[in-house]
């Protein structure tokens, strides 16, 4: 069967895409299988992954490349095999569109449900699926790919509203789901950017009792406090603050992407069997640390990625039901160099979402 729309989108060709530079042109996508699902895109949020890939930052993309990994728009073809979605339904997908799972695989990682730490996960963008086709992402009027991944929108959240959910949301709402984040639970949130907005919006969802907010400077604790924060750390500012606050929070996500962390001073500020956990991804190695900051409170130190499917459902449904609302500016897809480049230069507040114009109505 063939379809009578193009999959065409802004493609970076080498490194030099980060700075302004990607070309819009066409491209050919994966095979349609039964189990598939195709996208007309409405709305792509902008992610940090997609400057990191863009400029080969973490490991040497794969050029040509179409990032975009916070999709949102209308199922516009519906695999027979697909279960719960069908054309005309609002949907989304988020940084992963596969697993082993999805091909009858076994590996401890989707059985368990923690399909996003799959050994052969397929990513949105730069990646291959199984028959070898390489995967294309948002910035783009269509997507497709694998319909276990494609998530319906509640009716209560916005598009725009809802797309930086299905990778920046997600991030942060995974951990602190897991870490037990609710009452009684005081929690940390560091680095008040994209993925710290949404660390403070689902603390506060969640209903934990304390939510401070950590970051360099004080410029931005008046829109903590209005996002919810009950508390606020200026660490470049505040003199004394790990001294000061030590042993006062239950819970710390860092979303920060810069190598230059204070994580000795971080450590010191969890209670007895407290949690630190990384989600933010540097390109560089982080500072090392005294391990008795570890020890004498019996604290640990962890990682995350993303969410599986079902906590997103859940993220999804909390989100709609509580009103969360995504701090996110709105720009035509076909300013998404500028806004690249704008995102780069640390101007997001809080994150950027191309809309499709054309697909709108």
């Amino acid at each position: 069967m063939s379809t009578q729309y193009k999959f065409q989108g802004w493609m970076g060709l080498d490194k030099d895409a980060v700075n302004g530079n990607m070309v819009w042109q066409e491209y050919e996508p994966k095979p349609f299988e039964d189990t598939d699902v195709d996208i007309k895109i409405t709305h792509c949020g902008i992610c940090g992954s997609d400057i990191h890939t863009l400029r080969s930052g973490w490991v040497p993309t794969s050029y040509p490349v179409c990032v975009g990994h916070e999709i949102v728009g209308h199922a516009v073809r519906v695999g027979d095999k697909v279960k719960d979605i069908k054309v005309g339904d609002r949907v989304g997908v988020g940084a992963q569109s596969g697993a082993c799972l999805n091909q009858k695989g076994d590996c401890e990682a989707c059985a368990d449900g923690m399909e996003q730490h799959c050994a052969s996960v397929t990513t949105t963008y730069d990646s291959r699926w199984p028959d070898g086709s390489k995967s294309y992402g948002g910035y783009a009027d269509y997507w497709r790919g694998s319909g276990a991944f494609v998530f319906k929108i509640p009716d209560a959240l916005p598009s725009d509203i809802a797309a930086p959910m299905l990778c920046g949301g997600i991030t942060v709402f995974s951990p602190l789901k897991r870490c037990g984040a609710g009452p009684g639970k005081k929690v940390g949130i560091v680095g008040i950017g994209g993925l710290g907005h949404f660390g403070i919006l689902g603390a506060k969802a969640l209903g934990c009792d304390e939510i401070v907010a950590i970051s360099r400077t004080n410029t931005k604790k008046e829109d903590s406090m209005k996002m919810g924060a009950t508390g606020f750390i200026a660490t470049d500012e505040d003199e004394d603050w790990a001294t000061k606050h030590a042993g006062t929070l239950d819970i710390i996500i860092s979303t920060v992407s810069s190598p230059k962390m204070p994580i000795q001073d971080y450590l010191a500020l969890l209670r007895l069997k407290g949690q630190f956990v990384q989600v933010g991804a540097p390109e560089d190695n982080i500072p090392g640390f005294n391990i008795f900051a570890l020890i004498e409170k019996r604290c640990t130190i962890g990682g995350s990625a993303i969410g599986s499917p079902d906590e997103i459902k859940d993220m999804l449904k909390l989100y709609a039901e509580k009103g969360v609302r995504t701090w996110n500016n709105n720009v035509p897809m076909k300013d998404a160099n500028k806004a690249v480049v704008d995102m780069e230069a640390g101007k997001a507040r809080y994150r950027y979402v191309l809309v499709n114009e054309k697909h709108l109505g």
